[in-house]
Parts: structure tokens; sequence; C-alpha cells
């Protein structure tokens, strides 16, 4: 991570440090003690991506959430600082998210009147792989949840990037991608290119659509098939005004709400459901494809986090087993918190 002088925190007491997870959903701080790094308290905000967020936005939200971690008489205490930021990277001086979140950050602390001698961003990957146990420096880092990206990191910098390239260019796998393959596969069945999937009711459902443009399945597909005797009648007629409820209602969101429908798959496949089920593993050769990209040696260490890939993540199961053919074993940790109050201590002076 990078440093930037903040002034001199004095005062007898024990001396703090303040570490940030600030991604594309929310800003998380948590306060911890410089010596060991024992938590202490925790505050959160608004989204903190250092370059989608305006400036005032994201100097108000590190404000919030650090004062919500931070009590008014413990700020004098306060002598390194460590921030994870979604669109920044601690491996460039001049990176534009880098600088963003500098600024941000050093004005909020002056807000606070948090003088701390040392302030440290990078990027949110790289917080998040120093959060695994022994916050290692070196290894790979995959990150499934909205967005998906994975990276390779040496000394606790990103050295090599796969993916991360966004909803209209990448993050193949990823929360987002689930969820417009989960739309697609509805157009798909109501235009008569894909089969039976109850994804068609659920994503409309979801959707807010009127209840007499759904199909109206009621069972799963693996018990019915539009096809079959007996099963309901999905007319031509039914299955236009299905495409053209759900299109206006998807086209006004923004291109990433789609990512809420991923649950809606995973619920899905645990049915048996064939086409939701075909989605994940599709996502899962997908975050395959983009781990080994990196030219993994066997034995490195993978750190993972992202909703998709946690203890009850829906392509766990299917990815583990993956990544253990390249010799690799996923370590999931939740956010970066605890690696940017690691990557704190160490501008302090601390060992790990």
């Amino acid at each position: 991570m990078n440093q930037a002088s903040g002034g001199s925190a004095a005062g007898p007491g024990p001396e703090l440090v303040v570490g940030l997870d600030a991604g594309g959903t929310r800003t998380r701080a948590v306060l911890a003690t410089a010596a060991d790094g024992r938590l202490l308290g925790e505050g959160a905000a608004g989204p903190g991506n250092a370059l989608t967020v305006p400036l005032p936005q994201l100097t108000d939200h590190l404000a919030e959430a650090v004062a919500g971690a931070v009590p008014e008489a413990a700020r004098r205490h306060v002598v390194a600082v460590g921030g994870g930021f979604a669109g920044a990277t601690g491996a460039d001086e001049d990176d534009p998210g880098r600088l963003n979140a500098l600024t941000a950050l050093t004005a909020a602390l002056r807000r606070l009147g948090i003088g701390a001698d040392s302030i440290a961003v990078g990027s949110d990957i790289e917080a998040a792989f120093a959060s695994a146990p022994g916050a290692p420096a070196d290894g790979l880092a995959l990150v499934a949840g909205t967005g998906a990206v994975a990276m390779r990191i040496t000394d606790r910098r990103c050295r090599a990037t796969v993916d991360g390239d966004g909803w209209l260019l990448g993050d193949d796998g990823s929360g987002f991608w689930i969820g417009r393959e989960a739309v697609r596969a509805a157009l798909r069945m109501a235009d008569g290119r894909g089969g039976a999937t109850v994804l068609v009711e659920a994503v409309g459902q979801a959707l807010g659509l009127p209840q007499e443009v759904l199909p109206g399945l009621g069972s799963r597909t693996s018990e019915v098939s539009y096809e079959s005797p007996g099963a309901p009648e999905w007319s031509r007629t039914d299955r236009e005004a299905y495409r053209m409820h759900l299109l206006p209602v998807v086209m006004a969101e923004p291109p990433t709400r789609l990512a809420r429908f991923a649950p809606l798959v995973a619920e899905a496949a645990r049915d048996k459901d064939p086409v939701a089920q075909a989605i994940l593993d599709e996502a899962v050769d997908q975050l395959a494809h983009t781990v080994a990209a990196l030219d993994p040696r066997p034995g490195e260490r993978i750190v993972a986090t992202g909703g998709l890939l946690g203890p009850d993540g829906p392509l766990t199961a299917g990815l583990a087993p993956r990544l253990r053919t390249l010799g690799l074993t996923l370590d999931w940790v939740a956010d970066g918190c605890r690696g940017a109050v690691a990557l704190a201590r160490l501008e302090s002076g601390r060992r790990l």
C-alpha cells in the first residue's frame, strides 16, 4: 500500500489503527489496537468505489464509517489508517482511483480530527487478500460477487489482473453474469429458443410482472415440460405478452441490478432445474478459466471473497474441485477489513 503523511497522533494511551473496506455497495471501517490488531469498534456507510463515487460523496461516506468506528475520545490515538478501495490499486502511485481515495480519505480524517502519521490506500482486493490468516504477502486472489476478478498478489501489491472488466466487457461468472443468464433463459423460453425453466416465473415475479402474463408453471421443471401432455398451456400470444412486459422493466434498471437474480438461479438449481444448473456450471467454468489465466503454481495460496464463494456460496462446491486440479485450495474471507488493519499496522511499523 502507499503512504502519505497525515500529521501526528499524540497523547498517552494505546496506539490505534483504522482499517477500511470501501466497496461498490458499502464502506466498512474497523478500529483496532496497533500492537496486536485486536478489534475495538466498527462503522459502516454507503458505497466507496474510488472511481465511480463523486469525491464529495466518497468523503462523506468515509467520514461516516470512520466516525462510527472511532469514538471521539479515541481519535487522537490513531497512528495509521489503511484503506482497501474498489476502483483503486496500491501498485501505481499515479492510479486515478488511488489518488481519489487518498484525497477523500485525507479530507474525511481531517474532518474528524484524526491526525494519523500514515495514511495508506490500495485496492479492496489487496486488502481482502491480506485478510486471510497470517496476512499473506504473496499468492492469488479471486473475487466473485456482483463482479468477478482474479489477481496475482506479490509483496502485497497487485501484479497481474484477469477480468474485472465490468458488466459490458467481462465479469464472467459473476453475480451479474448469472443474473443476466437467468433473464436470457426466461426470454429464450418465452420466444421458443430455450427449454422449460422455473426461472421464467421466478424472474417475472421478481420484476413485478402482472400475474396474468406469467406462465404459472407451479411445479418443478423436472416434473413438467411445456411440450409434454397435460402441461400448462402457454400460447404464442402469452409468450409475447411476457416478453413485452419483461423487456422494458429490465432495460429501465442499471445493468448491474441483474445480479439480484443470482440467488433465484441458485434456488432453482437446488430444485433440480436443469437450465439453472447449467448456468451455475458455466459460471464455475468461467471462474476456473479466470484463475488458470494467472498460471497458478501447485500449492500456491488462493484467497477468495464475495458472496458466490462463501461457505454457503452457490459456486463453492463446483469451483473447489476444479481448483484442486490446479493444486489450489480456496481460502475464503468475508471482506477486507482485517487485511486493511494488518496493512495499517505494517505502515505504523508493527510486525505481523
